[in-house]
């Protein structure tokens, strides 16, 4: 039956595979009915319709894991509401472990499980072969059990949600591919969409207007993106997998169960097995592009390709040696940079919004996902922490296909890849370079990534040696970490901090403007700091960052590596179009040289005739000064919990200022040092990190930041109303330091669970190794449902953290363990 495409429309949705679909059902179930969703080809032709259909709820994120977890809920009544069946089963899930490496992991799974809320236990193999019979177990060493998972038909579930979404008021259209999206100048400024023009398979075309275009057009998406200079940084990839006759002992309820070791997964269907896996090595596919009439098509079978899934299934279920395989399935999906899918309104055109790149989790994510979205759409701003799949993560570079192409071929394999903690990608670099990378490289540096910046996370004895060894206890370089981490505290440490993100805000209305956006009061002097959060709504955190006044009408904005895209369009989309205020990206114009130590005064007065003692250059205070031949400006902070300055430097300067300080540095001690050991101090001294302790599901009062917050002052600003209620309410959560006293030889990473009397009370958010202490550290947030979460509850309970089924007793601290009045970054 054809539906005839209205001329306007208040949504238009572009591709009816499951997560359009499931888009287009959510915002009917928020009362927006006037929604179009448009399918070049039928629903599910793309992608959708031949996904294995496995639904796991864990993620590696609390917010992930609410996602999936509401799909599964979902899917679970959809059947009831919609009258289609959609083939879900909760027949639970095991993996299984054959290495002693990967039997940690799991137990540490179980752990965060336990944290998240998500039924899991760690079973032996015996108990593994009683769930999944047809398996090997003798090579096992263990393996986790998700009674709560399961599995469903993708192309059923489509068709549900699309009924559902129908039966709500949305409109939706096959055979019409969209070949323009229209664009115009926004009233807030900038540019929004506002329409699109169509054409169907029997010659028709035509326009609509729309007030909101959601782009969930699959392996599409990216070049639908370039229709209107919208970047979706996605690659698609080759993913196999077979299907087998019937197999004896091979019943409808027997669980999912991935092998991770071997890169397989398998899941019953019609008596037999579904088997397919990510293998290390990937095979990127439509590097010209993706064929619009790809329906309901496959790629040609690639036995070599699938050889070392093969070869590792019939390790883990010999009877494969004998089963007749019914179809060989080679299905084309899309994959992104960092194995996250895609969600949000694009940084670049407003009212165009973006659900791909699922990177074969859509079924799982889909319910979530589109709710998630749908939110957004109807609120103005996401309900939750999205931060994970946040589309504002990448940056117009990351949409570069050559890059995509190599970097692909290394995301598709993480799916079953080691989840070692502080795992680096190693395809498709380096990226981007400060100009001091090479002196860095050049003197040990091992470099890992973010927002595509090549950082120094550590200093090794020679190049050579620069490299990680993974484990989940003390990694190799522990010890050289250690020893930047002690140079700070007791001597001088350089670090190179050039990825920051670095934002200039200017013009006569910028203090107006600012007092609008951020919580703390940014009516300072000239040459002062101020450290903030930007809020939303509902009072939580959107960021924090610090500003720097540099005149009466220009700040400069500090805020993290992974933040530049989004900060910069969550501030711009907040000034005011007739204001005198405008915002400049200047992150590439400035390298940032960290000097932090007892010792940093020295070294600078020593190289500069500047004025650096504490009565002339307070602490928050920002200037120029001479450094050398260069003049930079040197800014009084620290991110360590020492005395220090941040020198921000001209980048044809950098490599001059370098040479200068570590001249002059070797009286002092200096050493270079890198992230790995600002971690592990600003965890001693308690200092928030962005998208760990500070995110859009935390608040300030939380956070232990309502000092940073101007209410008494009267001054609107973004979140204030919610502040004001939030500060009448008792603290049933709130974040805390915990130090794990006399481990010595043990290590956290994040994601523990934190026990408080044997019972989960939350998840560690941050941890280091504490080489002041000699013991790990650690961050979180711990909750009290029954009420507030004082001195009381903290001393009145035994703390401990699990560590892979390991708990070790835990000292809690609500003020930082190291230096908790900082005495000693204002000395």
């Amino acid at each position: 039956m054809t539906v005839p495409l209205p001329q306007h429309a208040r949504v238009v949705i572009v591709g009816g595979g499951i997560v359009g679909c499931s888009v287009a059902y959510h915002l009917t179930k928020l009362g927006w009915t006037d929604v179009v969703l448009i399918e070049q080809g039928q629903l599910s032709c793309g992608t959708t319709w031949h996904a294995a259909g496995l639904v796991g709820q864990l993620r590696a994120q609390e917010s992930m894991t609410k996602l999936i977890r509401y799909s599964t809920a979902l899917y679970a009544q959809l059947e009831a509401e919609t009258g289609l069946g959609t083939g879900w089963k909760q027949c639970g899930s095991l993996s299984v472990a054959r290495t002693a490496e990967r039997m940690t992991q799991l137990k540490r799974t179980a752990a965060v499980a336990r944290a998240y809320g998500v039924a899991c236990d760690v079973i032996g193999p015996k108990e593994a072969g009683e769930l999944w019979p047809v398996m090997r177990t003798d090579d096992l060493l263990g393996a986790v059990w998700l009674p709560g998972d399961g599995k469903a038909n993708p192309t059923d579930l489509t068709q549900a949600l699309a009924r559902g979404a129908r039966t709500g008021g949305a409109r939706i259209v096959e055979n019409t591919r969209v070949t323009a999206i229209h664009t115009r100048p926004a009233a807030s400024g900038g540019r929004e969409a506002c329409g699109l023009a169509w054409q169907n398979k029997d010659g028709e075309a035509g326009t609509i207007e729309a007030e909101v275009i959601v782009n969930c057009a699959g392996q599409w998406a990216k070049a639908l993106g370039r229709l209107c200079g919208v970047t979706v940084p996605l690659h698609s990839a080759e993913h196999y997998y077979i299907v087998t006759e019937r197999i004896a002992g091979v019943h409808p309820d027997l669980p999912v169960m991935r092998d991770p070791d071997g890169f397989i997964y398998f899941k019953e269907e019609v008596g037999g097995l579904v088997m397919g896996g990510f293998e290390p090595d990937a095979k990127p596919w439509g590097m010209n592009g993706i064929p619009e009439n790809f329906e309901f098509q496959l790629l040609p079978d690639d036995w070599d390709q699938f050889q070392i899934l093969m070869e590792n299934a019939l390790q883990r279920v010999p009877a494969l040696e004998t089963a007749q395989v019914k179809q060989f399935y080679n299905g084309p999906e899309s994959f992104t940079p960092d194995n996250n899918f895609i969600l949000g309104e694009a940084p670049e055109l407003k009212r165009f919004f973006v659900g791909a790149g699922f990177n074969s989790m859509g079924i799982a994510s889909a319910g979530g996902a589109g709710m998630a979205l749908a939110e957004w759409i109807v609120a103005g701003e996401p309900t939750m922490d999205l931060w994970p799949v946040d589309i504002r993560r990448f940056a117009r570079f990351n949409g570069n296909d050559t890059w995509l192409h190599d970097r692909v071929k290394e995301t598709l394999g993480l799916h079953y890849a080691m989840p070692w903690p502080n795992r680096e990608l190693d395809s498709a670099r380096p990226f981007r370079r400060s100009p001091l990378y090479a002196l860095l490289k050049e003197n040990g540096a091992c470099f890992g990534s973010k927002m595509g910046w090549e950082r120094a996370n550590f200093f090794a004895p020679s190049p050579a040696e620069a490299h990680i060894d993974y484990a989940f206890g003390q990694q190799n370089w522990h010890a050289w970490s250690g020893a930047e981490h002690r140079a700070c505290r007791e001597a001088v440490a350089l670090f190179d901090m050039t990825s920051f993100s670095k934002f200039l805000v200017k013009g006569r209305d910028a203090e107006a403007v600012l007092q609008g956006i951020v919580a703390n009061d940014v009516a300072v002097p000239p040459g002062t700091t101020v450290y903030t959060g930007m809020l939303n709504e509902r009072g939580t955190y959107e960021s924090d960052f610090t500003l720097t006044r540099l005149a009466d009408d220009q700040y400069l904005i500090v805020t993290g590596s992974a933040q530049t895209t989004r900060d910069f369009d969550a501030i711009e989309k907040l000034i005011p179009r007739d204001s005198h205020c405008t915002l400049v990206d200047v992150t590439g114009q400035y390298t940032v040289l960290a000097v932090m130590g007892p010792h940093s005064r020295a070294l600078l007065q020593r190289v500069s005739r500047a004025d650096f003692s504490n009565e002339a250059f307070a602490f928050g205070q920002s200037r120029e000064v001479d450094i050398g031949y260069a003049t930079v400006r040197a800014t009084r902070l620290t991110y360590v919990g020492e005395l220090g300055w941040e020198l921000y430097v001209p980048v044809e300067f950098a490599v001059g200022v370098y040479e200068t300080l570590h001249a002059a540095g070797k009286e002092f001690g200096l050493v270079n040092a890198g992230y790995y050991a600002i971690d592990s101090l600003r965890i001693e001294k308690g200092y928030r990190a962005w998208g760990r302790e500070l995110t859009p599901d935390s608040n300030p009062f939380e956070a232990g930041l309502g000092f940073a917050c101007k209410l008494a002052s009267g001054i609107p600003f973004r979140g204030r109303d919610a502040l004001l209620k939030l500060k009448a309410e008792p603290l049933h959560r709130r974040m805390i330091v915990l130090t794990v006293d006399g481990a010595s030889d043990r290590m956290l990473w994040g994601g523990e669970a934190i026990l408080r009397d044997g019972v989960v009370v939350g998840f560690v958010s941050s941890a280091a190794f504490g080489h002041t202490f000699g013991c790990p550290v650690a961050m979180g947030y711990v909750s009290n449902a029954a009420g507030s979460v004082d001195e009381a509850f903290l001393t009145g309970g035994q703390f401990a953290v699990d560590v892979a089924g390991d708990v070790l007793p835990a000292t809690p601290h609500l003020k930082a363990p190291y230096d908790p009045k900082s005495l000693r970054i204002k000395a």
